[in-house]
C-alpha cells in the first residue's frame, strides 16, 4: 500500500505531467512562430490605418514576447532544474500570465471595435494617420510597462523562501489575503467580460439570421461575425478553464507539498493559455479562400 502511494504521488509530481507539458510547449512554440511569419505577410497588405489592423500587430508583439521566454521553460522541464536564476524566473513565471491578460485585452478590443462596426453600421474605424496608429500603440506599451514591470520586479514571488534551482513554483504568496483578493476581482472580471461578448454575439447572429435567411452564407457580413466567433472561442477553450478553476485553487492551494494534484491541475489549465499563440496561424487559415469555400460546403450540407 505504502509504495503504491508513493508511486501515485510520484506520478503526479514529475514524469508524467511533465512530458505532456513540454509537448505542449513545444507545439506553442512552433506553432506560435509559424503564425507570427505567416500573419506578418497578411499584415503588409491590411490597412495600417484601422483600428483592428492596429491591435493585431500589438497582439502579435504579444505573442513574439512570450515566445522568447517558451525555451527557458522547455530547459527547466527537460532539465528540471533552473539555471538562470531566480530574479528571471519570475519574469519568466509571470511572462504567462501577462499575456494571457494583455491577449485578452486585445480581444476585447478588437470584439468591441467590430460590434460598434456593426451596430453603427459603419465599414471600419481608422486613425485619421499612420503617425496615430503608431503613437497609440507606443502610448499603450509604455503603460504596460510602467504599470507592469515595477510590481513584477519588485512584489512578484517576495513573500517566500525560493530555490534558485526551483522555478514557477510562487504559490507561497496566496497565503496574502489582499492577493486572493485581487485573484478573486480579476477572475470574476474576466469571466463577466467574455459571457457579455458572447452575449452580445449571439443577438447579432440571431439578428442577422432573421434579416438575411437564406443569404447569409454569401453575405460578408457573416464572415467577418464568424472571425468574431474566432475570438470568443480561444476566449472559452484557453482562458476560461483557467478563470474557473482559479477560484476553486484560491481556497485549496498547497503551498508546502508540490505533489498535491491541485497544483498540477493548476499548471496544466496555464500551460493550456498558451494556445492561444495560433490565433494567428489560425487567423491566416480563417481568411484564405480554401477556407472560406469548405466552411460554406458544411454549412450548407448542414442545413
Amino acid at each position: 500500500m505504502a509504495n503504491q502511494n508513493i508511486s501515485s504521488q510520484f506520478s503526479l509530481c514529475d514524469p508524467f505531467w511533465t512530458q505532456h507539458l513540454t509537448g505542449l510547449y513545444v507545439a506553442v512554440f512552433i506553432g506560435g512562430v509559424t503564425g507570427i511569419f505567416c500573419i506578418l505577410f497578411v499584415l503588409v497588405k491590411m490597412n495600417s490605418r484601422s483600428v483592428t489592423t492596429t491591435a493585431v500587430i500589438n497582439l502579435v508583439v504579444v505573442h513574439s514576447v512570450f515566445l522568447l521566454t517558451v525555451p527557458f521553460r522547455l530547459i527547466y522541464l527537460v532539465k528540471k532544474k533552473w539555471y538562470f536564476g531566480l530574479s528571471f524566473c519570475k519574469i519568466v513565471s509571470a511572462m504567462l500570465h501577462v499575456h494571457m491578460y494583455l491577449t485578452f485585452l486585445f480581444y476585447v478590443g478588437i470584439l468591441v471595435i467590430r460590434y460598434l462596426i456593426f451596430f453603427k453600421r459603419r465599414d471600419k474605424v481608422e486613425f485619421y494617420r499612420k503617425l496615430h496608429a503608431v503613437a497609440a500603440s507606443t502610448a499603450m506599451w509604455v503603460l504596460v510597462i510602467v504599470t507592469i514591470m515595477p510590481p513584477l520586479l519588485t512584489q512578484y514571488g517576495s513573500r517566500g523562501a525560493y530555490n534558485d534551482t526551483k522555478c514557477f513554483e510562487f504559490q507561497e504568496e496566496l497565503k496574502e489575503n489582499y492577493v486572493k483578493v485581487v485573484n478573486y476581482v480579476v477572475v470574476i472580471v474576466v469571466i463577466t467580460i467574455a459571457i457579455t461578448l458572447m452575449a452580445f454575439q449571439v443577438f447579432i447572429l440571431v439578428s442577422m439570421g432573421k434579416k438575411l435567411r437564406r443569404a447569409w452564407l454569401s453575405h460578408q457580413e457573416f464572415w467577418a461575425q464568424l472571425k468574431n466567433l474566432f475570438f470568443i472561442g480561444v476566449i472559452f477553450i484557453c482562458f476560461l478553464p483557467y478563470q474557473f478553476f482559479r477560484l476553486y485553487y484560491l481556497q485549496d492551494h498547497a503551498p508546502k507539498d508540490l505533489c498535491h494534484p491541485a497544483m498540477l491541475y493548476n499548471e496544466i489549465f496555464l500551460s493550456v493559455t498558451a494556445i492561444s499563440c495560433f490565433d494567428s496561424l489560425l487567423f491566416v487559415l480563417g481568411g484564405s479562400h480554401w477556407f472560406k469555400q469548405n466552411v460554406t460546403e458544411l454549412l450548407s450540407s448542414c442545413c
